[in-house]
């Protein structure tokens, strides 16, 4: 039994399933992870910093460019592939451009001199810092007069 349903008996209206393993996606596909136009990203906070943790598998870190324009967190990032294989006369050339732009509003509590980041393992870690009378302060108890 078919759920396919043709349109004037000529071309189908849903996909059949060779279509989604067969068709020109399944083959056009190069394996590149970095076709992601946005990272996953985690935000922390304790109580001294924010931290941002973006999922960016497969770059350098000279891919990336962070900027802070008044209260806004930019982080972005270029890569371009180019590969190109020759086998028995034949030359196959891939040209692959990725890249993304993510912006952060920042509070006023927190130390945008003091913002650095680090790249490790496919994560980009950003730390911001909070202002001294923004961090957390110990209780203390107050005498009654």
């Amino acid at each position: 039994m078919t759920l396919v349903k043709f349109k004037n008996n000529s071309m189908p209206v849903v996909p059949t399933f060779f279509d989604t393993i067969f068709g020109k996606d399944f083959f056009d596909y190069n394996g590149n992870h970095l076709a992601t136009t946005v990272p996953a990203t985690n935000i922390k906070e304790s109580k001294e910093n924010y931290w941002l943790e973006l999922a960016v598998p497969g770059m350098k870190k000279s891919d990336f460019k962070i900027e802070i324009s008044n209260s806004v967190l930019t982080v972005s990032a270029e890569k371009e592939l180019n590969k190109e294989e020759t086998e028995n006369n034949f030359t196959r050339k891939e040209f692959n451009y990725h890249s993304f732009s993510r912006s952060f509003n920042l509070p006023q509590t927190v130390n945008k001199d003091a913002i650095a980041a680090s790249y490790t393992d496919g994560v980009l870690y950003i730390n911001i810092p909070k202002k001294e009378e923004a961090k957390e302060k110990p209780a203390r108890l107050i005498d009654i007069a």
